[in-house]
Parts: structure tokens; C-alpha cells; sequence
């Protein structure tokens, strides 16, 4: 047994190798959180730096399309078989599956680690019979079943994504909008489940290097752009691709050598000999190339075009070769987005919202469109709708990113490279939610009679001349980009929105199309006058007025028959008298 000075003793000696080992315990937290806390803010400022610019964006698109092939395959059965068979030309990366069409053709994208690994697939290629088409060599390709027992061996693979095409119907979308809590997660939903995902992007871009190799023995250097909803942050599954087409890049410019192209003189204006380009194009699309239907030629327009359909990437394109304002454009929608995380999901539900009551149309003409619409959007989220401001003026971000968009018509236009997202966060914190109820209700009271839109300022201007609404083009100051837009369909843009923020602010959740549901009805049936004139009685009645004209010809007759019956018997009498006189 133990004495009690020994045990108070180890006692002693226990506790303080605890304090010990507990104080260095401590000291080792500490140092760890301090690890820790320099390891957030240096992660927050690699965030902050591996911003992607939009060219840089485009530019690595642009490679994974060089480094693709489109391959049409009998059903997702046949998937490692050609896996298998592309791994022996050269080495996959990436694979991803989706269907098209009525007949629900199958359709694979394989990616290369190298485009040199493309130009072996191609060069492995062949036509069946020469005969039955234009035997064009391209990345679009069908995998034939092999006649006899393949020795490939069947690599364990998978699918990055499977059917990756496929568009959420109005039902799915109502579904998951209903499992929402609020107003704002709804409107984040919309947003994730609508946009466009990895698969359709990557289609676009397939779409356009088809273009490109097209003409790629006599322009080598051509380049396809895609703009618009496609490339800018705001395109939903489905969307237009845009395309202007270069047949040349002006960097490739080698000012020391001293060997120079012979090349053909243009001896035109530079509007015909467009014309004429786009109209080759055309042919070339109708003629030759697979995939590509339904071509119309637009060449009459201010920007000449050619419509088509690309059927094996489920693509409606449009192909300019114009100046590249279009490109410049998708450019400071792309940097606005990334600016505030809100701005990009508040512009899908407005969009929805124009597109379910009727203010936006599919088809060209007086409506409003979603390019209008979504500078609208903007420009509410700058000083002229929100107070704090959410996003800066256009002039704002140029000048901290040392861009200068001074004339597109002179090609000084640059693309924005230097993004320091830090510069331009906002204090403003209200919820999406509330953001679209202010845009509701900044919009609905609106002096559209007297003030035009400027986003390059973040103000509102007295308009330069009058039409139903005005939004100054950001590139070329002095255009109106909603010149179309007719005073009625105006009115009715105003009648929609006070429905719309009335409907927000009085609904209840516990109705089944609760929050964004409700103001999403497709198609509301509305009144057809949103000029308010009072309701007038009819001046007269139609029938009235044709009893009447038959009174007046019963009327006339029997006057008439009465004044012939006295002119008889005035000539009689006549006659008498002078009868009398004789």
C-alpha cells in the first residue's frame, strides 16, 4: 500500500504532465487555426485570381471542340466498344452521352487528350459508298457495327454523363419549384435546372468548329465565334447559337515577313461583297455539310444571315460574318455575371416570367426581346433601381480594367481581361427575392415617355429621340437596341408588371402554385386594351340605322308616287286651260 504523501505525490505529477500535454495541445490549435486561417484567405485569393476571362473561356471551349469528335452510335449498349476503339488511336478523356431528334438518335462526344489524336480518328475514317454523298471529311462521325468478333478489349468505363441533352419540361420544373422553402431558393432553382449545362455547351462549340474546318483548306486561320446566350452566362438549355464567322485572325498578322499572300481584289462594297460571301456559305451548309438543314438565307437584313438547323447537335444557329460587336457585347454580359452571384438567376426568372405571360416572342418583330430584357434587368441592379447598387456602370468596369470600348465600327474594341471581382463587391444583401419584387415595382412605375436607359453611366437619360422605349446600345452609344419595340407592347410590359407584383405580394404559401408559380402561369389571358380608355356606349345601332334607311325608302316612294300623281294632274290641268285658251 501506498503512503498518502506518495499518492498526493503522483497525484501531483499526473496533473501536471496533463497541463503540459494539454498547453501543448493549445499551442498546437493555435498554430494550426493561424495554418488554417492563412490557408482560407489564400484560397479565397486564388479564387479571386483564377477568374476565367471570357476570351480565355472561349479559347479553352475552342480546344476541347479541336480535340472532339461527335460520334452517332446505336444506343448507350455500344459505348465501351467505342471507347475501346477510339483508345487505340489514340487516348479518351472525356465522354459524354445525349439524344436528338423525334427518333431519339444517340449521339456520344469523345474527347482526346490531344488534337492530333482527332486527325488520327479522321484519317482512320472512311465512306461507305461515295456514291450515296459528298464524301466530306469532319468530327461528325457514325460508329458501324463490325462484321466480325471485335479483339478489342473492353476497358471498365463510364459515361461522364448520360442523355446530358435532355430539356426539364414545364411539369418538372413546377415540381421541383414547389419543393422549395421560399421565394428565393425557387428562383436559384430555376436558375441551376434550366441553364445551359456541360453537354449542350459543348455541342455549341462542336457546331461552330464545323464551320470552321469547312473552309479550312483555303483559310486555315478562319475562326467561328459564338456569341450571345451560348457563350454570355445567361443561356438556358435549348437557346440560339449565334455565330459570326472570320475568315481570318488579325493576330496572326507578321509585320517582318516579307512574303505576301496573292489573293483575289474586292472590287465591290464591302456590304455586297458580304452578301455574296454569306450566300457561298450558305451553299456550302446546304451542299456539304452533314447534319445541317433547313438553310435560309436572310441577306437583305442590316446584318445579312443564315439560318439553318445543325440536326446532330439539336442546334438552331445563326451565321453572320459582320463586324464583332455581338462577341464584345456577350463579353460585359459574361463579366456582369460574374460580378454578383445574383444577378445571373434574377435575369432566368424575369426571362421566364416575359416569356410565360406573352411580353417576349420566339419570332422577330414588336415584342420585347431577351437582350432588351436583360439589360433592363441590369440596369435596375446599377444606381438607377437599388440602393446600395449591385452592379457598377459599364464606363466603371473598363476603367479598372484598362478595356476601352471607344467605336466598333473602327475595330478598337478589346476583349476585358483584367477581372478583379474584389473591386466591385457590393454592401447590397437583399435576397433574390426581394430583388425581384423592387424590379417589379421600379419598372411598373416607370417614366418610360421621357427617360431612356444608359448602362455605360448607371442613369437614366432624357431620350434623343422618341420611340415606345429606349436602352442605349453600350457599344455603338448612338443606337437604340429596343427600337422595335411598339408603344402597345409596351403598355402591356407595364400592365404585366403590376400583375405580377401584386400577385407576389399578395399570395399565400399554402397554395400549390405559391412564390414564382404563380406569376409563371403560361399564357394568362389578359385584356387586349392596356391604353385604359374608358369604355364607350355605341353612338348608334347598326340596326336602328337600317330600319331607318328602310323608312326613308318606304318614304321616298310613296312621296314619289305622290308627286307623280299631282304632276299628272298638273299637266291635265295645264292642258285644260290651254285647251281653253284656244
Amino acid at each position: 500500500m501506498l503512503s498518502l504523501s506518495h499518492k498526493s505525490y503522483l497525484k501531483n505529477c499526473k496533473y501536471n504532465l496533463f497541463h503540459r500535454q494539454f498547453g501543448l495541445f493549445l499551442s498546437k490549435c493555435k498554430i494550426l487555426t493561424k495554418q488554417s486561417c492563412r490557408q482560407v484567405s489564400h484560397e479565397q485569393k486564388q479564387q479571386i485570381k483564377k477568374v476565367i476571362p471570357f476570351l480565355d473561356m472561349i479559347n479553352t471551349r475552342r480546344d476541347q471542340a479541336r480535340k472532339s469528335i461527335l460520334v452517332q452510335v446505336q444506343s448507350t449498349e455500344s459505348f465501351k466498344e467505342l471507347h475501346s476503339y477510339c483508345n487505340s488511336l489514340g487516348t479518351v478523356n472525356q465522354t459524354f452521352h445525349y439524344t436528338t431528334g423525334a427518333e431519339q438518335m444517340n449521339f456520344i462526344i469523345i474527347e482526346f487528350t490531344r488534337e492530333s489524336n482527332v486527325t488520327s480518328v479522321i484519317n482512320n475514317s472512311l465512306h461507305l459508298n461515295k456514291d450515296q454523298g459528298f464524301p466530306v471529311h469532319s468530327n461528325f462521325l457514325w460508329f458501324k457495327a463490325s462484321n466480325r468478333k471485335s479483339r478489342l478489349k473492353l476497358h471498365n468505363c463510364q459515361l461522364n454523363k448520360e442523355n446530358g441533352n435532355k430539356i426539364p419540361t414545364s411539369s418538372e420544373i413546377r415540381e421541383f419549384l414547389q419543393t422549395k422553402n421560399d421565394i428565393s431558393e425557387q428562383i436559384e432553382g430555376l436558375y441551376n435546372l434550366t441553364k445551359l449545362n456541360e453537354v449542350a455547351t459543348r455541342l455549341r462549340f462542336l457546331t461552330t468548329r464545323q464551320i470552321e474546318l469547312s473552309v479550312a483548306g483555303m483559310f486555315p486561320h478562319a475562326i467561328a465565334y459564338p456569341f450571345g446566350s451560348s457563350v454570355n452566362g445567361f443561356g438556358k438549355m435549348g437557346c440560339d447559337l449565334d455565330i459570326v464567322f472570320q475568315l481570318t485572325s488579325e493576330c496572326l498578322a507578321k509585320e517582318d515577313s516579307r512574303l505576301v499572300f496573292h489573293c483575289k481584289a474586292i472590287n465591290s462594297y464591302e456590304r455586297s461583297v458580304t452578301q455574296r460571301h454569306m450566300e457561298v456559305m450558305g451553299d456550302l451548309l446546304q451542299l456539304f455539310l452533314p447534319g445541317c438543314t433547313q438553310i435560309r438565307k436572310i441577306l437583305q437584313a442590316r446584318v445579312p444571315i443564315i439560318k439553318y438547323y445543325q440536326q446532330f447537335t439539336d442546334v438552331e444557329c445563326d451565321l453572320s460574318m459582320s463586324n464583332m460587336s455581338g462577341v464584345f457585347m456577350s463579353d460585359l454580359l459574361y463579366v456582369f455575371g460574374l460580378i454578383d452571384s445574383r444577378v445571373r438567376p434574377l435575369v432566368f426568372v424575369v426571362r421566364k416570367w416575359a416569356q410565360e405571360v406573352g411580353i417576349t416572342n420566339n419570332s422577330p418583330g414588336r415584342w420585347l426581346s431577351n437582350f432588351s430584357l436583360t439589360l433592363l434587368v441590369l440596369a435596375f441592379l446599377q444606381k438607377i433601381g437599388t440602393s446600395p447598387l449591385v452592379l457598377p456602370s459599364i464606363n466603371t468596369i473598363l476603367k479598372q480594367s484598362g478595356t476601352g470600348y471607344n467605336s466598333v465600327s473602327e475595330n478598337e474594341s478589346s476583349f476585358i481581361q483584367n477581372i478583379a471581382l474584389s473591386q466591385y463587391r457590393s454592401s447590397n444583401t437583399d435576397s433574390l427575392e426581394k430583388l425581384l419584387k423592387q424590379f417589379f415595382n421600379f419598372y411598373s412605375s416607370f417614366d418610360f415617355t421621357t427617360k431612356a436607359i444608359n448602362l455605360n453611366e448607371a442613369i437614366t437619360i432624357t431620350k434623343p429621340e422618341y420611340n415606345a422605349l429606349y436602352i442605349v446600345n453600350p457599344l455603338e452609344r448612338g443606337l437604340n437596341v429596343s427600337k422595335n419595340v411598339s408603344q402597345e407592347e409596351l403598355e402591356k410590359f407595364k400592365y404585366e408588371l403590376r400583375n405580377a407584383s401584386w400577385s407576389l405580394e399578395s399570395q399565400e404559401k399554402e397554395n400549390s402554385n405559391w412564390g414564382i408559380l404563380d406569376i409563371l402561369q403560361t399564357k394568362k389571358k389578359v385584356a387586349t386594351n392596356y391604353f385604359n380608355f374608358p369604355k364607350q356606349e355605341r353612338l348608334m345601332e347598326v340596326s336602328k340605322l337600317f330600319d331607318e334607311e328602310k323608312e326613308k325608302k318606304s318614304n321616298y316612294s310613296k312621296t314619289s308616287s305622290e308627286n307623280a300623281i299631282n304632276t299628272v294632274s298638273y299637266h291635265k290641268a295645264n292642258s285644260l286651260i290651254f285647251n281653253q285658251f284656244l
